[in-house]
């Protein structure tokens, strides 16, 4: 599907969007197939490849209403109870505008200006830098601000956040990022089963090749040339099996890659749709960068935050593009300027630090031989001077009495 604007490419997403998910929910029979041929290796053990390969394509048919009824009722779940769990992780609680009247009416006056319905807004206790939206229906819908984002952005630059996650609910971003995880879930939580069942397996190899689990060995009398064919049939189907799990998981780590990364993008540009202000959104991101990791916040949270510094092996899975790239876009294709790189978190610290030392300092008194010249008017005020004029209270000079 070509795309020629911003509203063609948000549609043309969605389209890619919707074929990778589906591509995600065949990764749970994949591993449906890998378990069949553990399975089938485990139960006979003395049978060439070909046979363990249509037997698991045979256990595949039989079980895929199981799987699919399991997939679906795990999908529920998650749509009644993900946010939920989400409060859970990160200690995030609904907000009224008598406790937060800043930015409840920042996002009101976005939402009145579009005719959106104005989702949930809740604060997140962390000095982290980062909000993130989640939901899958207008009823639970909600945006939620860390409390270091609201005191070290401006109105602006929070505006220009609240678009950014305010774009992802509009273009149904929140809806497919949250499937793909609970489907990336299930297929790590199967991979991670069946890794588990594998591994408690042992080969025997007596008379011929056979599986044990634990100290239950069974073995099968059978002739030397059927026991090195069948002892590699067996190895070899466990190999096909342990391949397509790895496989699987890689590829439901790189859909939900490709659903996050390619968003960022138009999210960064419904926000300057929305605000008008591009330069808002740079800065934002400038402040951002770096110092949005939650702590204790799961893999599944941060990729759903407006930054997610956490990078996989050599950036392959960072789930966001870097700022500089999201920046570099505003400024080419929204007029918006760029300050440039902001100084790391500590030497802001420190520097600020050292500037509120200088401001709350009282000035140092003037000091040296001659600076206490013993007049009137360097006496403090309500000294009474004595006879000669010197006043009481700093009577001495370093020579002795002026």
């Amino acid at each position: 599907m070509a795309a020629y604007g911003l509203y063609t490419h948000i549609a043309s997403n969605k389209f890619r969007s919707m074929v990778l998910l589906a591509g995600l929910f065949l990764l749970i029979y994949v591993l449906v197939y890998a378990g069949a041929l553990v399975a089938e290796v485990v139960i006979n053990g003395n049978q060439s490849v070909a046979y363990y390969l249509s037997s698991a394509f045979s256990d595949l048919i039989k079980a895929s209403p199981f799987a699919t009824v399991g997939a679906i009722a795990w999908i529920v779940i998650a749509y009644f109870f993900h946010q939920s769990m989400i409060d859970a992780v990160t200690g995030g609680h609904d907000v009224t505008r008598q406790e937060e009247p800043r930015l409840y009416n920042l996002l009101e006056n976005l939402c009145i200006s579009r005719g959106i319905t104005m989702p949930k807004l809740k604060i997140m206790e962390s000095p982290a830098l980062n909000a993130f939206a989640t939901g899958l229906n207008p009823r639970q819908y909600a945006i939620t601000v860390t409390t270091g984002l609201m005191k070290a952005l401006n109105d602006q630059e929070i505006e220009a956040v609240l678009g950014h996650e305010l774009t992802h609910i509009r273009n149904g971003d929140v809806q497919l990022m949250v499937v793909a995880v609970i489907i990336a879930g299930v297929v790590g939580f199967f991979g991670e089963l069946f890794f588990r069942m594998f591994t408690s397996f042992s080969w025997s190899s007596g008379s011929g090749g056979s599986w044990s689990s634990g100290s239950s060995s069974s073995s099968r009398s059978s002739s030397s040339s059927d026991s090195k064919s069948s002892g590699g049939g067996a190895v070899v189907v466990i190999i096909i099996a342990v391949v397509l799990i790895v496989v699987a998981w890689l590829v439901s780590q790189v859909v939900k890659l490709a659903l996050s990364r390619s968003r960022e993008f138009l999210a960064d540009a419904g926000s300057v749709e929305l605000t008008k202000n591009p330069d808002a959104m740079i800065s934002a991101l400038r402040k951002i960068d770096g110092r949005g990791e939650l702590p204790g916040a799961t893999s599944a949270v941060m990729e759903l935050c407006v930054d997610n510094p956490r990078e996989g092996f050599a950036d392959l899975f960072a789930t966001h593009p870097s700022v500089d790239s999201r920046i570099k876009a505003l400024v080419d294709f929204a007029g918006g300027h760029d300050p440039g790189p902001l100084p790391p978190p500590s030497d802001e610290a420190e520097e600020s630090g050292t500037q509120a030392e200088r401001r709350d300092t009282p000035p140092a008194l003037p000091t040296g031989p001659w600076n206490d010249s013993g007049t009137q008017a360097d006496a403090p005020k309500g000294t009474a001077p004595d006879r000669s004029g010197t006043p009481v209270g700093n009577p001495m000079g370093p020579w002795g009495r002026h």
